[in-house]
């Protein structure tokens, strides 16, 4: 694996404040989800690398910022500060050029960088930062339609604000189709495995007509009464999400050859979760399940040991 130090240099990342502030989004995405930050460093080329850790920490900050300020005015006031800020830094092109700066400071730094080096991703904050408050005021959703509407609304240009990294040079509407097909998946399954934490805070991600399917409430399950079968539910919940991983898998071969090692790694690992959500089963009630953390090493490590074979095989 090439040194931080050596990806900045290859990307072309110069100067000690735009490298510090590219660390900086490294730190972030780590803490995050340490599984994909590794596979980031480990699977895809280089030069790419410092864009996938800033355009992945600028949308965990705004998701974080958004979940955090859900409730009152507060809320849309939070995120039109947010929003204005981030214009204006990729409207300027620096992000605030000084040396140091706050946590949010070092964050539009690098997205700005980023953008200016990947000008594609412009228009994909822009859409992303319309699709924002979406994720600001939901609570539930009664039907399944509803969450589908969710997962156009917001949770797909979340994710192309990545993915747009990963893009083929040309067949962009059937990259974004099989995009849709993987991330409706991922928040199934991340809304399955956030049932817990979700309740506390007033929403629950899984659709009221499944709740009914198996004799279940969302005022049952916030008050723990042992209504209806969730065990059900859960096994439900992770053959559809376990048939929209296996219908992504196209992602793999519509991708450029360099992307592919970190685009069937992710969806691997998404299958990883997966498997411990429903061994979880009515556990995920009290509390989230581990992440895998064995697994996941495991498809990494093989996935750049092939890449590895190929590489020195030219």
């Amino acid at each position: 694996m090439t040194t931080w130090r050596h990806t900045l240099d290859r990307a072309g990342i110069d100067g000690p404040a735009l490298r510090e502030a590219y660390t900086a989004q490294r730190r972030l995405v780590a803490r995050f989800d340490r599984a994909t930050s590794l596979g980031v460093r480990l699977l895809l080329p280089a030069d790419l690398v410092p864009d996938v850790v800033a355009t992945t920490a600028f949308m965990h900050h705004t998701d974080n910022l958004l979940d955090r300020d859900a409730d009152g005015e507060a809320a849309g006031a939070a995120f039109t500060a947010w929003e204005r800020r981030v214009r204006e830094a990729l409207k300027d092109g620096t992000g605030g050029a000084g040396d140091g700066g706050s946590d949010d400071e070092l964050l539009l730094r690098a997205l700005a960088r980023t953008v200016s080096r990947r000008p594609v991703l412009g228009e994909v904050v822009t859409e992303y930062l319309a699709a924002a408050p979406a994720d600001a005021g939901w609570r539930g959703f009664a039907t399944e339609a509803d969450f589908q509407a969710y997962v156009d609304a917001y949770s797909l240009p979340a994710f192309l604000l990545v993915a747009c990294l990963l893009a083929p040079p040309t067949g962009y509407a059937g990259y974004r189709a099989a995009c849709r097909t993987f991330v409706e998946a991922a928040q199934r399954l991340d809304f399955l495995e956030d049932v817990t934490e979700d309740l506390r805070a007033g929403r629950l991600g899984i659709p009221e007509d499944a709740l009914a399917r198996h004799g279940l409430t969302r005022a049952g399950l916030q008050h723990g009464t042992g209504e209806g079968d969730f065990e059900g539910l859960v096994h439900d919940v992770a053959a559809t999400t376990r048939r929209g991983l296996a219908d992504a898998r196209r992602l793999i071969d519509i991708v450029p050859a360099p992307h592919r090692p970190m685009t069937r790694a992710l969806i691997d690992l998404q299958g990883h979760r997966l498997r411990v959500a429903e061994r979880h089963g009515v556990a995920l009630l009290t509390g989230p399940a581990r992440r895998p953390v064995a697994a996941a090493l495991g498809t990494l490590a093989g996935a750049y040991a092939s890449t590895f074979r190929r590489s020195a095989g030219r």
